[in-house]
């Protein structure tokens, strides 16, 4: 599989910086006084610092499997264990959930672990695993 790229705008780098490297233990690559590289479970995420950009906290969300999802929301699948071994370590950090981690679409096509959380400037992380990762696209 192919590693994705994924760049947002923060306001404040170094509050950001510390989130990423402390909370979800990314590895940090490249960086500049205005961005930073990090390795999201192989994956390239990218914090932009741009001092105008307006941290919004007007909730929005989507109903999925009997729980309020935020929009917009990125993150990362991953395998049963990783996602398991996630789970415990944020709950360890006291790490404030939007959507506690469960059993999402339990016994149906597509039955996942997922769970939501923000980060300091209210970006929703999703983490999720599939049971059977051939139903990842499932139907």
């Amino acid at each position: 599989m192919n590693p994705f790229h994924l760049a947002i705008p923060v306001q404040n780098l170094d509050v950001m910086r510390k989130f990423y490297k402390e909370v979800l233990n990314c590895a940090e690559g490249r960086s500049s006084e205005n961005w930073v590289d990090f390795n999201l479970f192989d994956h390239q995420l990218v914090i932009h610092q741009k001092s105008d950009f307006e941290v919004s906290n007007k909730p929005l969300s989507n109903p999925v499997d009997g729980h309020d999802v935020p929009v917009p929301h990125f993150g990362v699948v991953l395998e049963w264990n990783q996602w398991t071994e996630l789970a415990e370590k944020l709950k360890a950090k006291q790490i404030e959930f939007v959507i506690e981690p469960y059993i999402r679409f339990e016994g149906q096509a597509g039955e996942q672990a997922t769970l939501f959380f923000l980060d300091p400037e209210n970006n929703a992380l999703e983490f999720k695993a599939f049971k059977n990762m051939e139903q990842l696209f499932a139907k």
